[in-house]
């Protein structure tokens, strides 16, 4: 079952000084696996028929102020629906870093077409690239897809903040700081089995157009990331690497994120 309800936009009343944001409204949405998935539904402010699901990246969540922006800044070309993944936020479950997540998207996505949206479409960032990409090579079910900052693989390790985030996963200290400071909870143990890798999952998403936008900047993921995905796809697709962009949600200008919501309103 899906349930929603109306309660005052996110963030309270805009601060002097900064544009207010677009009004978001609270929904409850519930995944094939009963994991309780906290999201909110951004009305259009551009093309009424499509719609937008923003998937975060990790330890992110639909109530940081990055993520914020970018939905206004999306709400300008469809609807947005954003939600935080399980173990993140005020969602419930653990986090999987990956797996599981594709539920947790397939949810936000299903609640877009419930609500209207002819076109439904997905932009994520770094984890949340990584899912929308297993999302729409396993599951299906959407009309274009944007995967931003996404890693290629799994289980790299070859930056500095790649290997802090192996840590905060694997180790019982790691999980309790990402816990305390990030409200993040990620699930103890291994994947078994190890789900499909995002440039595996890249290579079913045709007919379904995928766009590709990484920074040559990323200081999480190199550009060999975008590159093998970019690869392993099939047409149509496409390749934007940005010069001076870093990593997922934080480094996005507003410019990036209107030529993505171009794109997306385009292709889908």
């Amino acid at each position: 079952m899906t349930g929603h309800r109306v309660i005052p936009k996110l963030g309270g009343m805009p601060q002097p000084g900064r544009t207010p944001l677009a009004p978001s409204f609270p929904v409850t949405l519930r995944t094939d696996d009963n994991v309780r998935i906290d999201a909110a539904h951004t009305p259009s402010r551009g093309a009424e028929d499509l719609g937008i699901v923003l998937a975060h990246g990790f330890t992110g969540s639909l109530r940081e102020r990055p993520t914020r922006r970018i939905t206004h800044v999306l709400s300008g070309f469809g609807g947005v629906v954003s939600f935080d993944f399980r173990g993140h936020g005020r969602s419930g479950g653990e986090s999987t870093v990956g797996d599981r997540e594709i539920l947790d998207l397939d949810a936000a996505v299903r609640h877009a077409r419930t609500i209207g949206y002819a076109r439904v479409t997905v932009v994520g960032f770094s984890m949340g690239g990584a899912v929308a990409l297993r999302h729409a090579g396993v599951l299906g079910g959407v009309d274009a897809v944007a995967a931003v900052s996404a890693p290629a693989r799994w289980y790299y390790r070859g930056t500095r903040p790649m290997r802090q985030v192996h840590w905060a996963i694997e180790r019982p200290a790691g999980r309790l700081a990402a816990r305390l400071g990030k409200r993040t909870r990620i699930k103890k143990g291994a994947w078994d089995p190890v789900p499909l890798a995002p440039y595996e999952a890249a290579a079913r998403i045709s007919p379904t157009p995928l766009l590709v936008v990484h920074g040559d900047a990323d200081a999480f993921f190199p550009l060999d990331h975008a590159y093998q995905i970019h690869g392993a796809a099939a047409e149509p697709k496409e390749l934007w690497i940005e010069p001076g962009y870093g990593h997922a949600e934080s480094a996005a200008t507003p410019e990036l994120i209107r030529r993505i919501g171009r794109w997306l309103r385009l292709r889908a």
